[in-house]
């Protein structure tokens, strides 16, 4: 597919990176030569220096032959005028556009049309989605939901007071006493798909899948006893603040927020009555002390700046808070991460970017798409949930007669309102929905690319 990617910073970059590993044609479009170059050397792509609301330069890029433009420059303004633009030049180009700020939330919405826009995303608010889930399971490092809410997949670290320490996975069961699925488990760097006879260690990180419900019991038959968050501590005044405020605010939770710019201050004390605006530097161990952080049920650091974030969460961690998250805006050192023991880690750009790539593939696929996509284990696994159509191969076939690809693991099947957990002797009809892993190179497009040919 020919794509134009309108923007090359953070989540451009990253964008790049995935789309052009699935084989897609790319040409990036960016004000500075510099960065442009850094990617022409990594990937197989072409590059157009300019301004990309330009009619011109989007000429120079080939739009009227492209069949996505994707604009994620800084400027929400530069990425609706990009996609307006590249909408009068070709009727039938699918657009998508970042957008930040707020004030142009219900606009865009109602507008959509006029803006020539397929597809909005705001990383900003989908991170603070993603925290206000967290929050409700602090044991959980990461949560990703499928089936509307009725499955889930889990992060979980083992410490080394924990009930799954040194255990075998065939002896998971008489400890928890549910039904999990321990599909992967990350340790140092690797990830590993397990056997029975895997044995989980100190450090280790364990990926599951069930329902809310049963992880629930598996919290419960760990020990590991789940706070109802009532206050919360943000540590900076920017959007994904604002957003989580919000949200935070409306379910009776007590916020205090602390930001150093004063004139945001106001703007927050202004939009956000409820909340407790402090004028600080969030950095500062007087006043996190002043301002009650051991007593905080959660402290989340969403500062611009990764160390300012990471050196806040250590701090907080000391005080003895019970869930600590921190925000990235790179995730490429996980094992930094692991090491400092930093809570959940939580970066926008990869929630934006895994978003836009399921619409990308949504594109190839008109039918049998993938109905969601996530990266897990530090990007080194894919989950992805298919629904099974007319289309699908082996329907009513057991699992255990059928052949998937390498490195290809069914997960989940979820039929109405009830999941399982799948063995050999399950099987799948039209109409249910597969959550399916993969880990490896090989993309998985739709439903029946799992199959051995």
């Amino acid at each position: 597919m020919r794509i134009i990617i309108a923007g090359d910073g953070k989540v451009g970059s990253t964008l790049t990176r995935k789309l052009s590993a699935e084989g897609h044609d790319l040409t990036l479009i960016d004000s500075k030569q510099r960065v442009l170059d850094t990617s022409i050397e990594r990937y197989d792509v072409m590059a157009v220096n300019g301004n990309c609301a330009s009619m011109e330069i989007l000429k120079q890029a080939k739009v009227m032959n492209a069949d996505l433009l994707i604009a994620v420059t800084n400027a929400d303004e530069v990425n609706l005028l990009c996609c307006m633009t590249a909408h009068s030049l070709n009727k039938n180009i699918h657009t998508i556009a970042r957008i930040r700020n707020p004030e142009y939330s219900n606009q865009v919405y109602k507008m959509q049309d006029v803006f020539g826009l397929s597809l909005s995303v705001n990383p900003e608010r989908q991170a603070a989605v993603e925290i206000e889930r967290l929050l409700k399971y602090p044991a959980f490092l990461r949560r990703d939901t499928f089936a509307k809410g009725r499955v889930e997949i889990v992060e979980l670290r083992v410490d080394e007071d924990s009930k799954l320490c040194n255990v075998a996975l065939n002896d998971l069961n008489n400890i928890i006493k549910c039904q999990v699925l321990v599909f992967a488990v990350r340790r140092n760097d690797s990830v590993v798909t397990p056997d029975g006879n895997f044995v989980l260690r100190e450090g280790d990180h364990i990926f599951a899948t069930a329902s809310p419900q049963t992880l629930t019991l598996l919290l419960k038959n760990l020990g590991i006893i789940t706070h109802k968050t009532k206050r919360v501590i943000l540590c900076g005044g920017g959007r994904v603040s604002y957003y989580l405020a919000q949200a935070l605010l409306k379910t009776g939770i007590t916020v205090q927020l602390i930001e150093k710019d004063k004139d945001r201050c106001i703007e927050l004390a202004n939009e956000l009555p409820e909340a407790c605006i402090v004028h600080g530097d969030a950095s500062s161990q007087h006043l996190l002390q002043s301002e009650g952080i051991s007593e905080a049920d959660a402290v989340i650091t969403l500062t611009g700046l990764d160390e300012m974030n990471m050196i806040i969460s250590l701090y907080a961690k000391k005080c003895g808070v019970r869930q600590v998250i921190t925000k990235v805006g790179h995730i490429d050192n996980n094992s930094i991460h692991d090491s400092l023991g930093l809570g959940s880690i939580v970066c926008p750009k990869e929630l934006c970017c895994n978003n836009i790539v399921r619409y990308v593939r949504a594109m190839e696929n008109k039918t049998g798409a993938a109905l969601t996509v996530h990266n897990i284990a530090d990007g080194q696994a894919e989950a992805l949930e298919f629904r099974v159509d007319e289309e699908t191969l082996h329907c009513g076939e057991l699992l255990k007669n059928i052949k998937t690809r390498k490195n290809v693991l069914i997960v989940s099947i979820t039929r109405g309102n009830k999941t399982e957990i799948p063995n050999g002797d399950s099987s799948f009809e039209i109409g249910d929905g597969i959550i399916i892993v993969t880990s490896g190179n090989a993309v998985i497009h739709q439903l029946n690319d799992i199959f051995e040919k």
